[in-house]
């Protein structure tokens, strides 16, 4: 989708120790999201670089993957070498039957 320039893995092949950054709105958030992801909002990002990680490996999640093939493209444009899109988003996590977790009390959902 993004070309060759954009690091992409699949929901198996996410590193153990991977810093799984969510980039999803608050509400897609509290809907549901994998356990132990970080959140931290698209349209946050420039104004929070200091809090990622520059040493560990960074996969950015959305619902599809597109929103966070952008941030992908903006991290490695502003220096981060070790970031990675996951392909086809919380859509394809939950499809994988990956665990998710919720924040607002219901059964935990892709938005």
């Amino acid at each position: 989708m993004f070309g060759p320039h954009i690091p992409t893995v699949t929901t198996a092949e996410i590193p153990a120790n991977a810093y799984l950054l969510d980039v999803r709105e608050p509400d897609e958030w509290q809907a549901g999201h994998a356990p132990g992801a970080h959140h931290m909002p698209m349209m946050d990002i420039p104004a929070r670089l200091s809090e990622l990680p520059t040493e560990s490996d960074i996969v950015v999640v959305c619902r599809s993957g597109r929103r966070s093939g952008q941030v992908v493209a903006y991290l490695l444009g502003n220096g981060w070498e070790n970031v990675s899109n996951l392909d086809g988003g919380m859509q394809d996590w939950a499809a994988a039957g990956r665990e998710l977790v919720s924040e607002d009390g219901q059964q935990a959902r892709v938005l």
